[in-house]
């Protein structure tokens, strides 16, 4: 385990390098030694020690109490203020940056060990209890997001449904079995958006709490894929011409409900942001015992702003307009590679398509 790191700022260098001296003999590590406060927030961006050992009272524009409060608020670092002699007001500037601990010079080593292992532990308090209130504001966005999503997109099929069966209800269409099958079709679509809904937000908290487990099986993937591919495109009624091309044995042991779900979204995703009768190409390639999966479109593309929230739940394009969807289908896509321990990676240019690229290892 490295050795803490402890930076120390102090103007007088005699007791800097005493200091540095009964530290490195407690066996932390000074990485610098400076003089001024200016240099103290350089040094911290630069080598982001793990506590910093400031005098108050330092020479030049910026005091140690004003460097401390940089410091605390653009690095998170624990400050240990050092100082001979103070005044009342100096010491009512100190406690306003919430300072780690606090040591009176001349000081002995088992003090000075003290006070930087408490503010270490407590600054590893900190840390943990920060994380916490960040992941517990992601989860209360996710709800959020969650009870929008579900708000929005369960109402339209919900009125169909209502709608339809209203309509049968009232007219029952005796003898007009065409308009009747009409009808129950428009029920069965309804139901089926709803119940994969569904299914992707029960996938993605299966995977945000670990409990969706591999169960790797004997796959043929050109025989999978090609069903899946002709299976896409009957639901697309034809729309989009797509093209699977593979190379090389594609016998493996795989996941195949998570495969589907996988390229699925993919594939789902090309077919939805591609102008009518552009083609979507999908590719199959193997090399060092890896499957390589490539899926281009010539569609509307994803801005750079997008690119680097791409796989947050919930979140959709700025350039999707009216196109329906749950801002799922890429988040879904990642937790599939990542169970699969793969990769992937992502080129696109607005108004030029996309192509994303799955490298998964056979197992």
């Amino acid at each position: 385990m490295a050795a803490t790191q402890i930076l120390i700022v102090e103007d007088e260098m005699i007791v800097a390098e005493e200091m540095a001296d009964a530290l490195r003999l407690l066996g932390y590590q000074v990485p610098a030694i400076v003089p001024s406060g200016k240099q103290a927030i350089e040094i911290v961006s630069e080598l982001q020690p793990d506590l910093v050992l400031m005098d108050i009272n330092l020479q030049g524009d910026v005091d140690g109490i004003e460097a401390a409060e940089v410091i605390r608020d653009s690095f998170q670092t624990p400050v240990v203020f050092l100082t001979a002699y103070a005044d009342p007001k100096t010491l009512e500037r100190a406690k306003a940056t919430e300072p780690f601990g606090y040591l009176i010079k001349p000081f002995e080593e088992r003090e000075l060990q003290t006070t930087i292992e408490i503010a270490l532990r407590r600054n590893e308090a900190e840390a943990a209890t920060r994380h916490a209130l960040e992941k517990q504001r992601e989860i209360s966005a996710l709800k959020t997001s969650f009870i929008s999503m579900v708000s929005h997109d369960f109402r339209d099929p919900l009125t169909t449904i209502q709608m339809s069966i209203e309509l049968m209800r009232h007219y029952k269409f005796k003898g007009d079995e065409e308009r009747e099958n009409l009808h129950f079709q428009r029920i069965q679509m309804a139901i089926d958006y709803m119940t994969s809904l569904l299914d992707d937000v029960l996938l993605v908290g299966r995977a945000e709490s670990g409990k969706l487990v591999l169960q790797p099986a004997p796959v043929d993937l050109n025989i999978f894929l090609s069903s899946l591919v002709e299976e896409l495109q009957l639901i697309d009624n034809y729309k989009h011409p797509v093209f699977f091309s593979s190379t090389g044995s594609s016998r493996g042991l795989w996941d195949e409900k998570i495969l589907r779900q996988l390229f699925v979204n993919l594939l789902s995703n090309a077919l939805k942001y591609s102008p009518l009768d552009s083609p979507v190409n999908f590719e199959l390639a193997f090399q060092n015992n890896s499957a390589v999966f490539q899926v281009r479109d010539s569609g509307i593309g994803i801005t750079l702003e997008d690119q680097n929230q791409l796989f947050q739940s919930f979140h959709r394009g700025r350039n999707v307009g009216n196109i329906p969807g749950t801002g799922l289908g890429l988040t879904i896509v990642k937790r599939c590679v990542e169970i699969h321990g793969g990769s992937i990676a992502v080129k696109s240019k607005i108004g030029s398509g996309t192509a994303f690229t799955v490298i998964l290892p056979i197992i």
